[in-house]
């Protein structure tokens, strides 16, 4: 009897989107909000607490680091658990304990338990776009991935500007209710995870997770079920399933094997990447306020200026979606990095009001193109058994380096000023750019199939053979 494995994921690819992918969609994507409010409140903290707890230095960096060291733990721990357990049951786990976290942060009397309560709330944020990344690669069809796990982003960032300009309102009023206006901006993440929350708990589990933990019978089942609700929304038949279409590894891969000949590249090449994407992505949405800081402006000023900044961060990620299915994902990712580099260079060398806006709207729309572009590309480089775990491992690498960077960034901006900041980042994004060109494989318009599961073992010279892989054409 053939395997059920090539049809499971043969249907899937088959089908076309309708409103119950577009459901999956949202209810996912707005879970990405939490990680750039995340970012943004942290630069916020920094900025507002140093006058209201006179904070040195240090301690403004230990505000903006505390949530990213526990990002990284969690990055780790609930990734490999998603493996284990599933993908449904941790994206469950991880809102609740940023809720619970977030909340209690709301009322903490004092900086230590502010620092606390921050770095659990990151532990249970710090595998969030891993799962989002992971849950859309194994549903969306593969000829439109790209196009809705950025439409997902999209949904999620759109609030991020909102935030912003409602952050810089009750950080300007100072107290709302008798509570202080940074602690309302705890509460409303907190709340909103939670509601969230509520709607995930009714997503269905992966079928290729389910196949890859050897329950065929349940991922048919799921399977058959998603076909019947296609097939009433469209009112009419289902494409046919493509014969050739390769078939999903039916077994639990070992996690040493992202360290195995067959995959050894693609893993140096990502913990490289999420190193300094770092730099290119969280540098500027964390350091803003207080890069504004230092040019003078009042801490109201600054994050208005801010959040009208962050207006790129929903739109780039729009922009990206008639992109990223068209041009070849690691191509996307190279010049997307570009643009960071260059404008974050102008950003931080800008006198003028309109100019830093300019600036900084315009790298936040590089931002989420480069986003998009490469959480959709790791996701299609591992094989289900061990998808989660190795983009994990690799992702938590970029929150331990977003814990460090301030400490580093607000040293430099205090000795040299904001140009010398950006531009040492312009010099780590270009070690980007050849890291990813040279060692990334390319992956746009195949099956997670054929990108994951089916890379070739090692010639005799100890390459892993990604570019023979190639299909023609690309």
């Amino acid at each position: 009897m053939p395997s059920p494995s090539p049809s499971i994921a043969a249907r899937l690819d088959r089908l076309p989107i309708t409103g119950w992918h577009w459901r999956l969609i949202v209810v996912v994507g707005l879970g990405a909000f939490f990680d750039l409010y995340e970012i943004f409140l942290g630069g916020v903290l920094g900025a507002v607490l140093t006058d209201t707890w006179s904070l040195s230095s240090t301690q403004k960096s230990t505000v903006i680091a505390s949530a990213f060291v526990g990002m990284f733990v969690g990055a780790n721990l609930l990734s490999i658990a998603a493996d284990r357990l599933g993908r449904r049951r941790m994206f469950l786990v991880n809102l609740g304990l940023y809720s619970v976290f977030s909340l209690a942060a709301a009322f903490a009397p004092n900086l230590g338990v502010l620092i606390g309560l921050r770095f659990l709330a990151g532990l249970g944020l710090g595998a969030e776009l891993v799962l989002v990344d992971t849950y859309l690669a194994e549903f969306l069809p593969r000829r439109v991935r790209g196009r809705y796990i950025s439409w997902a982003y999209t949904v999620g960032f759109v609030g991020v500007p909102i935030a912003a300009l409602l952050g810089a309102r009750l950080v300007a009023k100072h107290e709302l209710l008798g509570m202080d206006g940074w602690r309302w901006l705890l509460v409303f993440g907190a709340l909103g995870a939670l509601l969230i929350w509520v709607a995930r708990s009714r997503l269905p589990e992966s079928p290729r997770w389910l196949l890859a933990q050897g329950r065929a019978d349940e991922a048919a089942v799921l399977v058959t079920g998603i076909e019947e609700r296609v097939r009433a929304e469209t009112g009419g038949e289902l494409p046919a399933v493509a014969e050739e279409e390769p078939g999903e590894v039916r077994r639990h891969v070992p996690l040493g094997e992202m360290f195995g000949a067959a995959y050894r590249r693609r893993t140096v090449m990502l913990w490289i990447f999420q190193v300094l994407q770092t730099v290119a992505y969280y540098g500027f949405g964390s350091l803003a306020p207080v890069v504004l800081l230092s040019k003078g402006y009042e801490v109201t000023e600054s994050l208005t200026y801010a959040s009208l900044s962050f207006l790129g961060y929903p739109i780039g990620s729009a922009l990206a979606v008639p992109l990223i299915d068209r041009i070849e994902r690691k191509l996307l990712i190279i010049g997307s990095a570009v643009g960071i580099g260059v404008l974050g260079v102008v950003f931080a060398a800008a006198r003028m009001s309109w100019l830093i806006v300019a600036a900084g709207f315009l790298l936040t729309v590089c931002s989420n193109i480069f986003s998009n572009a490469f959480h959709t590309y790791q996701t299609e480089i591992f094989p289900t058994g061990m998808r989660s775990s190795a983009i994990g491992i690799a992702y938590s690498l970029s929150r331990l380096t977003s814990a460090v960077l301030p400490f580093i960034a607000i040293h430099v901006l205090d000795s040299a000023g904001p140009t010398a900041v950006f531009t040492g980042s312009a010099v780590l994004i270009g070690l980007l750019c050849l890291d990813i060109g040279l060692l990334g494989p390319r992956s746009t318009g195949r099956s997670l199939e054929q990108v994951a599961e089916r890379v070739p073992e090692a010639g005799p010279d100890g390459s892993t053979g990604d570019s023979a892989a190639e299909p023609a054409g690309r």
